[in-house]
Parts: C-alpha cells; structure tokens; sequence
C-alpha cells in the first residue's frame, strides 16, 4: 500500500519533518520507523539539489517523502514530483478555486503537469509512458495545508476536491491570521475543530502539527490520522539536552 493510499484510508501514520538541507540527515531518518519525512523547503533552505540528494537519501530504505513546497509556481511543482517526492504539501490553500489552479499542475493532462520521461520519477526512461501516467494519478500525495483565517468560511467546499488527500492543518500561521499569539487560544482551538470537523464530515484524512504531545488523543477523536510531529533540528536539541541531563546525574552535579 502507497502513502497515497495509506492517506486515503485514514491510516494513522507519524512522520517529522527535515529542516536540514544536507542528504545525510533524511539518509538517517530513513532507516527509522517513522512512517514518512517531509522536507520543509518552504522554511528551510532546500535548494532543487538539495532537494533531489534528499529524495534519493530517503529512498535507499524505500522511506516515502513528502515535500513541502515554499511556492506553488509550476516549474517548482513539476521539479518536486520529477526528482520522485511521493507527494506535496502546499501551504496556504484557502479557496476551492486557488486549489484547483494548484492541483492541476501537479498532474498529467491538458495545461497540467510538463511530461518528461527522463526523470527520476519516470525511472530515467525505463517507464512506459502509460505507466507514468497511471502512477502520476494513483501514488502523487496531495496534501492541503490550512493556515489562514480566509480558509474557515471555503473548509467544506475545499475538502471536496477529490484530488486532495489530506487537509493539513497549519496551526501556529492560523493562531497568527486569527489575530492570536498561544496556539491553545479559544478562537485557535475553534478554528482547528472545525477543519477537523470539515474534513470528518467529507471523509476526507486530517493532519496536524502538534506541539503538546497531550493532545493527541482529543484530535485523534475528532478523526486527526496524520501528524507530523518535531523536526530533525529538534531531535538534536532534545538529545543534547537529554545526554547533558544524564551527564550531570551520573556525576551527581547539582545546579544551584
């Protein structure tokens, strides 16, 4: 089963993303158990090389890999899905008709997704271009990010796009285009219900950041299946803190 399909059918699934631009850390985290990665090439800087090692990092252990794209400019979408990302994640969607004009570049057809059989994804030739075309349709992960409080009147019509697997909620740029600062402000907490609500409503697959690992069981209840938690970078930070934390106890500092 591909990750498209694993979306589709609600599957709960954990990832993280990677906010370092050299291959060696997703190389790494392909050897996890985590379910998938998503390279944050819209707060990271990924350069298309970048971007490509990566790819090809993750998939010497077959790790699905999603992209999250910092434009939705054609040539960067048609480069994502050539070098081989399993899927976009495309920030700030907030109307059925921006989507649409977005997710029409991401496929095969008339004005849509550029066709070259000499990419990565196209097995470098060695892929008939009916098969192409048939994986372009059935293994590209679409996933809506929700991030701006124009997008709360538009959640119900934008979760009927049959072309999107998964509204992913963006819930620190919502607390900020709600006018908020803490993230489990009310106005916050309503807005976030009502995605997932929409989303549940529609069948559709929900995703979500989440900082406060304690939430997960209330969001999973609202029907919450995707989440991408922590980063590369805070995996880091939170094993350094760890190791100096063990340190000082093993040697019995105490901070004063």
């Amino acid at each position: 089963m591909n990750l498209k399909q694993k979306l589709n059918n609600k599957q709960l699934l954990l990832g993280t993303f990677i906010k370092s631009t050299h291959y060696h850390n997703t190389e790494v985290l392909a050897h996890s158990d985590l379910d998938l990665l998503c390279l944050d090439a819209e707060h990271a800087p990924f350069d298309r090389g970048d971007l490509d090692s990566c790819i090809m990092a993750a998939r010497t252990k077959n790790m699905p890999t999603l992209i999250r794209v910092n434009n939705t400019d054609h040539a960067t979408l048609l480069s994502c899905l050539d070098i081989g990302a399993d899927g976009l994640v495309l920030p700030h969607i907030k109307s059925p008709e921006q989507a649409n004009a977005i997710i029409k570049n991401c496929f095969y057809g008339n004005n849509g997704r550029g066709y070259a059989g000499s990419s990565r994804f196209a097995g470098y030739t060695t892929h008939a271009l009916t098969d192409n075309l048939a994986a372009n349709k059935s293994s590209t992960c679409i996933i809506a990010q929700i991030e701006d409080a124009d997008a709360l009147d538009n959640i119900n019509a934008i979760c009927q796009i049959s072309e999107i697997d998964c509204i992913f909620i963006g819930r620190m740029d919502l607390t900020i285009s709600l006018g908020e600062t803490n993230p489990s402000a009310s106005a916050v907490i309503d807005a976030v219900t009502k995605i997932a609500n929409a989303a549940a409503r529609h069948n559709k697959c929900c995703g979500m950041f989440v900082g406060n690992l304690s939430e997960l069981n209330h969001w999973q209840s609202l029907g919450v299946s995707f989440y991408l938690l922590g980063s590369d970078h805070s995996f880091l930070l939170s094993g350094a803190k760890q190791l100096r934390s063990q340190f000082e106890e093993t040697i019995g500092i105490t901070k004063s």
